[in-house]
Parts: structure tokens; C-alpha cells; sequence
């Protein structure tokens, strides 16, 4: 049971300065996992500010929106377009079809250098729409 409400704000730069940190020594599937985690409350934390996605009493989600980032790039998209347009636009083709959150569990021998700097860059764009939105006001 959670005892503090979700901070998406937050998740998303402890995880992005946290697996930038994993990536600068080579520790690739660690840090492949939490810039997705990056994006993935980045993107949650933007669409919260803005009233695209109602959270409940302990900060989850509605129902439509529990999905992880591969899921949540391509709604997120159709979401903001109509409200910000393209200042909010992300690549069309999500980054992170790959990504999967089983992946802690796994054999991640196919987490590469390269897997991890798609993935960054990816997260990276998410970065520069949560600062938008926090120069905006929203956040």
C-alpha cells in the first residue's frame, strides 16, 4: 500500500539524472530501464498539470492512462496536439516500442550502448516538454 501520493515530477529527474548516471558507466540495461521510467512520469506529469489525466487519492492514474511508457507515448501525443500542438510534439514514432518494464526481471544481454543512447534521447525530448510546461506555468 502506498503512504504518499505519486510525485511525477519528481520520478521523472530522480530517474533521468539516475540513469544518465547508470549510462555514463556502461551499466545498460539499468539505465535503458529507468530513462524509460523518465519519460514515462515525465509525460504522466505533464499531462496531470494540464488536466489530461485525473489521478485518484494516492496519485495513480485513471485507469486508461496505468500504462508504461511504450503505451504512453503515442496517447500522449494525441492529447497535447489539440492543446499545445507541435510546441509540445513529440518524435511520431515512439522510441521506446522496445522498452518493456519485464525487463527487470529479464536476460538483458540485448540492452546495448546504442538501445540506451535511442532510449536517452527519447527521454531527452520529454525533459524539454516538462521544462516547457514549467516555463509555461503548468508545472
Amino acid at each position: 500500500m502506498r503512504t504518499r501520493p505519486s510525485d511525477f515530477v519528481d520520478a521523472h529527474r530522480r530517474h533521468w539524472k539516475d540513469g544518465n548516471l547508470l549510462r555514463d558507466h556502461a551499466r545498460w540495461a539499468n539505465a535503458a530501464y529507468l530513462l524509460g521510467y523518465s519519460a514515462e512520469c515525465g509525460l504522466k506529469a505533464v499531462m496531470k498539470a494540464t488536466g489530461r489525466m485525473s489521478v485518484d487519492a494516492d496519485g495513480m492514474p485513471e485507469r486508461q492512462y496505468r500504462k508504461h511508457i511504450q503505451q504512453l507515448w503515442p496517447a500522449f501525443e494525441g492529447l497535447v496536439y489539440d492543446w499545445k500542438g507541435v510546441r509540445y510534439a513529440l518524435p511520431a514514432d515512439s522510441p521506446f516500442d522496445d522498452w518493456s518494464h519485464h525487463d527487470r526481471y529479464g536476460d538483458c544481454r540485448h540492452i546495448s550502448e546504442g538501445v540506451v543512447d535511442r532510449y536517452r534521447d527519447a527521454a531527452q525530448a520529454v525533459v524539454r516538454i516538462v521544462q516547457l510546461a514549467t516555463t509555461d506555468g503548468e508545472l
